[in-house]
């Protein structure tokens, strides 16, 4: 059975590269972060692993999530792909391994490449697994295909603007954590009038309003940030407790304002 913990919160890395990724990684080490999150199709897994190795933070102590990328479901490729996602790493592990979206229009049957990455995790490759992306109708496939307590998470798009109750809610129930990814809205969050509102009331940014909110879902969040002080107040964000009424005032921000829809995304939920 896996365990439930998943580190809260987790340093998203899409669009970080290079001597900046770098930086923020040594950044989040120092401030308290343990979660990293990266994926192949990303393109800094090897920035990554040269920042853990370059870390006083040991390798047991961290978490770290990648992601295989939909062009190498096959069974073969996607073994191929996690060996390459590790050597970039630096490491013989990850924590959490995702399939970062179903394949599209099924090319590849859910039951062969959920079956890999489940051989992947057997082979002491991965820690865990998880998927990203799915809908409920997929979600529940998966667990048909590897059994009630195989996946971790489901990791989708999660901010007040797009709130995929129903998404959240389904994967709760079938013991799935969610973990929310761009909980900011590329940065949309910090000029909601409703947001900052609540901020000013506490004192603190609408950024860390919208994590607090997140939190208070039972979501787990991978915010990113190349500013110490954000990344900072990220992690104050998770300590931060919104009124039952600012809960509300929140939800009804959703507007189904949907960021990463890809043409090869599933029929959305």
């Amino acid at each position: 059975m896996n365990t439930p913990t998943l580190p809260n919160p987790g340093l998203g890395t899409f669009r970080l590269k290079g001597e900046t990724l770098k930086r923020v990684i040594h950044d989040a080490l120092a401030l308290g972060f343990r979660h990293i999150d990266t994926a192949q199709m990303y393109d800094n897994e090897q920035d990554v692993g040269a920042a853990i190795a370059d870390s006083e933070v040991s390798r047991e102590a961290l978490f770290v999530t990648t992601k295989v990328w939909h062009d190498r479901l096959e069974p073969a490729s996607l073994k191929a792909s996690v060996q390459e996602s590790l050597e970039k790493l630096g490491t013989d592990y990850v924590d959490l391994l995702l399939i970062h979206w179903p394949s599209p229009d099924d090319a590849v049957p859910m039951a062969d490449y959920l079956t890999a990455l489940r051989e992947v995790q057997q082979a002491g490759q991965a820690r865990h697994i998880g998927i990203s992306n799915f809908t409920i109708a997929q979600v529940d496939q998966a667990l048909e295909i590897l059994g009630p307590q195989a996946l971790l998470t489901n990791q989708v798009e999660v901010h007040p603007f797009l709130q995929n109750q129903e998404v959240v809610a389904h994967c709760q129930s079938r013991g799935l954590t969610v973990t929310g990814y761009m909980p900011l809205a590329v940065g949309k969050v910090l000029e909601d009038e409703t947001l900052k509102g609540i901020a000013a009331a506490h004192g603190v940014t609408p950024a860390q309003v919208a994590l607090a909110w997140t939190r208070a879902r039972g979501v787990v969040t991978i915010p990113s940030s190349t500013k110490r002080d954000h990344l900072a107040g990220n992690l104050a964000a998770l300590d931060l407790t919104l009124s039952e009424d600012e809960l509300e005032a929140i939800a009804a921000l959703e507007r189904g304002e949907r960021i990463a829809d890809p043409d090869f995304a599933p029929d959305w939920d």
